[in-house]
């Protein structure tokens, strides 16, 4: 397990894939072309096992027990390919994955290209998180694993606690506001009630690969005239520079389940434009949980102003609109401006931050940099 108060930085990629490639809809598109059968690099042995040792690195898995009894999988990577530098001098730092998708999805390039072995390489203490609900995560230690819980990354920063324990943080193609996403799909989904709906018919878990969530999507698709048949570019924006080799892959991996009560949470931020908490739909249910008639609202700007930023975001990305990260940055306008770096990419996309063929020369050099000035 991780020690105490020793997660020193964290890095969040929040990537929503909320109606992503799924195989009822058979819907793998110009990116998803597959040359006979896809990559065998599946995780059925553990992350560690498929996508780590296999290049060449040490990588233990452990399991952490959270304050209400889930058992969620955690993968360290503690030294680099040679094992080179001095152990107790290693900074630790947390990798965490989106919503629907899990720690493998760091991992779909070749070594030098995926930001876990690359932070390895450079002397850090990679530890890399799997979300409850995510194929390693399901267990509990009394409970049906798969009961809802919500799960939002960002707004962890704003709440006393895990913000104590972290020197410096990371955020590519953030998510926080959804106001002004050009993702139709998405949109017509949460303003449709799609996860409340599979809420209604008893599914805790929301698997974007079962028959009931692929046959809602593929009529919304239908009703809306959506094409469809390219997800990934539906969903992320066109993305630049990813190859078919890693979309295959992707897709023999992914998309992950979460629970449908975080997929209605997510729809209440699309339809409500506001970064608040569970809206459980009624002011009696409201008051039992937070001691209000309505959810409180997230303060992004009780964020310390001396812990240190980085921010990644790019031109072409569908989900995290260039109008919601401007939104997002100016809560962060009494920010120390020596503690907070912006980098703009115009070309990218969502996906293209953590699959592109460039990004560690465009976005994860500048990440080790960051990190290194804050060890």
């Amino acid at each position: 397990m991780v020690p105490s108060g020793s997660i020193g930085l964290a890095l969040w990629f929040l990537i929503f894939f909320s109606l992503s490639l799924t195989n009822p809809l058979e819907a793998r598109g110009h990116f998803g072309r597959l040359a006979g059968k896809p990559p065998q690099r599946t995780a059925s042995d553990g992350i560690c096992a498929s996508s780590v040792h296999i290049f060449g690195y040490k990588c233990e898995e452990h399991d952490v027990v959270t304050q209400d009894g889930y058992i969620l999988n955690m993968q360290r990577i503690p030294e680099g390919r040679t094992g080179a530098g001095n152990p107790a001098k290693r900074q630790p730092v947390l990798i965490q994955h989106g919503i629907l998708v899990d720690g493998i999805s760091w991992l779909l390039n070749p070594a030098d290209q995926n930001l876990p072995l690359i932070l390895a390489d450079q002397g850090f203490d990679v530890w890399m998180g799997n979300t409850r609900g995510t194929r390693f995560s399901k267990r509990h230690k009394y409970l049906n694993a798969n009961q809802p819980g919500t799960l939002i990354g960002f707004t962890s920063f704003s709440e006393k606690g895990l913000v104590d324990k972290l020197k410096s943080a990371a955020m590519l193609s953030p998510i926080a506001y959804l106001s002004h996403m050009t993702t139709v799909l998405v949109d017509i989904a949460a303003r449709s009630f799609l996860a409340e709906a599979i809420a209604i018919i008893g599914l805790a878990e929301f698997n974007p690969k079962s028959g009931i969530v692929g046959k809602l999507i593929k009529g919304i698709c239908h009703d809306a005239n959506i094409d469809c048949y390219d997800l990934l570019a539906v969903i992320t924006g066109k993305n630049c520079c990813l190859n078919a080799s890693t979309i295959d892959l992707f897709l023999a991996n992914e998309p992950q389940s979460t629970s449908t009560k975080n997929m209605i949470h997510l729809s209440q931020t699309v339809r409500d434009k506001v970064l608040r908490k569970y809206n459980y739909g009624s002011s009696d249910r409201n008051m039992k949980h937070y001691g209000q008639a309505l959810p409180p609202v997230y303060n992004i700007s009780a964020i310390p102003h001396d812990l240190p930023l980085f921010f990644s975001y790019g031109g072409l990305d569908r989900l995290a609109d260039v109008t919601d990260v401007k939104y997002l940055l100016d809560q962060f306008k009494f920010h120390n401006s020596d503690k907070m770096d912006v980098q703009f990419v115009k070309e990218y996309a969502h996906a293209d931050f953590i699959m592109a063929v460039n990004a560690k020369d465009v976005v994860y050099n500048q990440v080790v940099t960051f990190f290194k000035r804050q060890a």
